[in-house]
């Protein structure tokens, strides 16, 4: 027997919402490594997920208020690690940039 939203059964809808959780916090724990390759190869398998789950109207459902608001909570923690990363990688540029301009000054002088 199937449900009416998007012919997922409620079993197979919690597995989909805690696929989408696990791969969320191993995100997070990427980004927070500075690993933002893997994180962008998972973005890929969560999209996967939140357009299914979109497709069923599975977080439209009232009984399922918790994990919406735990799947936002971790949406909000992913995008505050992945904004670190990029303040860190823009800060690094940074120093390269002008840790080239000195060696052209010491080539000048030279």
């Amino acid at each position: 027997m199937r449900a009416d939203n998007g012919d997922i059964p409620p079993s197979e809808q919690v597995f989909l919402l805690q696929e989408l959780q696990n791969l969320l916090e191993k995100q997070i724990e990427l980004a927070n490594q500075g690993n933002i390759k893997d994180v962008e190869s998972l973005s890929k398998q969560a999209s996967s997920l939140v357009e299914k789950c979109l497709q069923s109207r599975i977080l439209e459902q009232t009984d399922l208020k918790n994990q919406r608001e735990k799947l936002q909570k971790l949406y909000e923690q992913l995008s505050l690690a992945l904004s670190a990363q990029r303040t860190e990688t823009s800060e690094q540029l940074s120093r390269i940039r002008k840790g080239i301009k000195t060696l052209h000054v010491y080539r000048g002088g030279i």
